[in-house]
């Protein structure tokens, strides 16, 4: 049976040439699952200028236009033989909403297009992915800028540093989520750690910083070591086991842009504190890896 049963897409009717209808679709069609999509809009403040009918004509008039679309999108995706629901409504809260869809439907994995944020506004506002990031209940798809309808090259991305028994967990997760999506999509699957030991330059200062110079390149063996044994027991081949040296955020997008990867698989914690207002790893990988990503 397919990990998938019931996928829920979330879409921006004005975004007509994202590919996320026809990833979404493809997933489908390749597991076996149900589609649903929902298209919701924000209120026009243009409208506001109109007066009584014509507000409410004007209103109906545009929801029904976007309606008209993605029902057309819907049934181009039931002639390809996936099993498509579809609906467009107005939304005033677009991250409730979307939790709520969520919270009704229950899906196996809630699919939407990577929403593009300035720095500054980021700085002041938490973006839209982000929230879903951290408060959605089930895996999370962000879908990239890549135009393959199903991803040939997928990377889970695991963090060897902490051995609490909960990353380890997370870790499980992470990968087994990357295998099965791999399976059903016909992908490569890797597996990658970045290794953040910014010391490594202080065996050149001499006495002390001999001594952490050494000490930095043995926890970084025991931090491969460590990244080894966990491919190995999930069987990831030699050829696509991958130890980076460096900022995760940076390593990952690099590696992604360098190896055509079309997603990412990571972890999400519940974010806390300084974390809360600057973002974590996965959270910022959205606007620096151009590929899609899937959060466990």
């Amino acid at each position: 049976m397919s990990q998938y049963q019931r996928l829920l897409l979330i879409i921006n009717p004005a975004l007509r040439e994202s590919p996320a209808i026809q990833q979404a679709g493809a997933l489908a069609g390749a597991s076996g699952a149900s589609l649903h999509i929902v298209a919701l809009i924000k209120s026009l403040g243009i409208l506001t200028l109109l007066e009584g009918d014509d507000w409410a004509s004007a209103r109906v008039s545009y929801l029904q236009e976007q309606d008209d679309w993605l029902q057309g999108q819907a049934q181009q995706l039931r002639a390809s033989g996936v099993e498509v629901t579809a609906h467009t409504t107005w939304s005033e809260d677009l991250k409730r909403d979307i939790l709520e869809h969520v919270s009704e439907l229950q899906p196996d994995l809630l699919i939407k297009q990577v929403q593009q944020e300035p720095l500054l506004k980021r700085t002041f506002f938490t973006p839209m992915d982000w929230h879903l990031l951290r408060y959605c209940p089930v895996p999370t798809y962000l879908v990239g800028d890549q135009t393959q309808a199903l991803p040939r090259k997928i990377v889970a991305a695991i963090d060897s540093a902490n051995d609490q028994p909960q990353n380890q967990q997370l870790n499980a997760r992470i990968i087994k989520q990357a295998e099965r999506l791999a399976l059903q999509c016909d992908a490569e699957l890797h597996l990658i750690s970045a290794c953040d030991i910014a010391a490594d330059f202080l065996g050149d200062l001499g006495g002390a910083g001999l001594a952490l110079g050494e000490l930095t390149r043995e926890l970084r063996q025991d931090l491969e070591n460590a990244f080894l044994d966990t491919a190995e027991r999930f069987g990831v081949a030699p050829e696509h086991r991958h130890f980076i040296s460096g900022d995760p955020v940076r390593v990952l997008a690099e590696f992604a842009h360098e190896h055509q990867v079309d997603v990412l698989v990571l972890g999400r914690n519940q974010s806390r504190g300084l974390e809360k207002l600057i973002g974590s790893t996965t959270e910022h990988l959205l606007y620096q890896a151009s590929c899609s990503v899937l959060a466990v």
